[in-house]
């Protein structure tokens, strides 16, 4: 009987054609991929917290999804409002500070940043010589740089708007997938499960798992780590601490941790004399600014049943690689990458077979299928 033959060229062509589908898609949608893939790390990250909004709102949907949102929002405004309102509140004391500043020119150096090893002698001469040149010298120094920090702040005030515009839209989006996350869940389950049978199904309930898990290690740590970093400033007297707060979450949010406000807060009550409280401050830092390295892991762990050194690559690279957005996409893609090769490795070879992991120092042996003993003739 003939074989039917394969029309190579409908073939190609309707290869290309899905092609040019998908890139035109994603072509169109380009705008909106960032907020997308935002809003769906942050649905699938806090579905268990719209379930149980959901299960005390009279089993109903919309008003869940209403708090949800407004739960979101708050995340990025109150951050926003408590440093605008703090700028404000304290907007006199900081002009008079600077109006002291140049009036008295500036202040002498402690003399322990002398005796700093490489860097201190250097410091020591820079700041000797600004303070001789006086307050006309400072003002020559400074202004040749007073245009360009203008334009850099103006551009970062763009840069501000962009990003509120592009969270706001993330909410929008997120609004959306909490409104028929059921549906969106069955049908990434039914892809996975064309693409790769049950494999590919299990892939999909792990990259989301995964997604859970990293959210709740990174927001969780970021939210332990700031609270308790701003009562140690609030509780050692420096000035701003809300602000503070909120700047360490942030920088805990992007995994640079907060050491980068504490440590100069630390140096600024040493400058000031206040030795005592300069010492809790740095045993402070020093608690505060390495708990991530236990919580983080434990709870990412908790949320994903994956190695820790895999998790950790992937926060990491993810960040490195994607930007922000990268700690989420980073872990989800070696998390199935990981769990398709590791269930290749405990699938049956071509024989029905099963693959038995055997010693480096054993013998290869090649697996026979058993023969029936048959009786010799009589």
């Amino acid at each position: 009987m003939q074989e039917p033959r394969v029309d190579l060229a409908k073939l190609t062509f309707g290869v290309l054609t899905i092609v040019l589908l998908i890139l035109s898609s994603l072509w169109i949608l380009r705008p909106f991929l960032g907020a997308t893939i935002w809003a769906a790390m942050l649905v699938v990250a806090t579905w268990p917290a719209l379930l149980w909004f959901e299960a005390r709102l009279w089993n109903r949907r919309g008003p869940a999804v209403l708090v949800m949102v407004l739960i979101l929002l708050l995340l990025f405004v109150l951050p926003l409002t408590m440093a605008i309102t703090t700028i404000a509140a304290n907007a006199d004391d900081v002009i008079a500070w600077v109006k002291e500043l140049t009036r008295e020119g500036p202040l002498l150096l402690p003399d322990w940043v002398a005796q700093l090893p490489f860097v201190g002698p250097k410091l020591a001469t820079a700041w000797n010589e600004l303070v001789a040149s006086g307050v006309s010298g400072v003002e020559a120094k400074v202004t040749p740089y007073a245009r360009q920090v203008t334009s850099w702040l103006v551009s970062q005030l763009g840069v501000v708007g962009a990003l509120s515009v592009q969270f706001v839209l993330t909410v929008a989006i997120a609004g959306v997938m909490y409104a028929g996350g059921e549906e969106a869940a069955n049908w990434m389950r039914r892809f996975g499960r064309r693409l790769g049978g049950v494999r590919g199904e299990d892939a999909i309930v792990l990259a989301g798992k995964a997604i859970r898990g990293v959210a709740m290690g990174v927001g969780v740590t970021a939210i332990v780590q700031a609270v308790i970093g701003g009562i140690g400033l609030a509780i050692a007297g420096i000035p701003f601490a809300s602000l503070l707060t909120a700047v360490m979450f942030m920088l805990c949010i992007v995994q640079v941790g907060p050491t980068l406000v504490l440590a100069p807060a630390t140096i600024w009550m040493f400058w000031n004399g206040s030795t005592g409280w300069g010492i809790f401050l740095a045993v402070w830092t020093l608690v505060v600014g390495t708990m991530d390295n236990f919580i983080r892991p434990m709870l990412i762990k908790r949320g994903a049943d994956l190695p820790l050194l895999l998790i950790f690559a992937g926060v990491i690279g993810g960040l490195l690689g994607f930007g922000l957005v990268g700690i989420f996409v980073g872990p989800v893609i070696l998390a199935v990458a990981y769990t398709l090769i590791d269930a290749w490795l405990e699938d049956k070879d071509v024989d029905g077979m099963p693959v038995v992991a055997v010693p480096a120092t054993a013998p290869i042996v090649v697996p026979v299928a058993p023969v029936e003993a048959t009786r010799p003739p009589a």
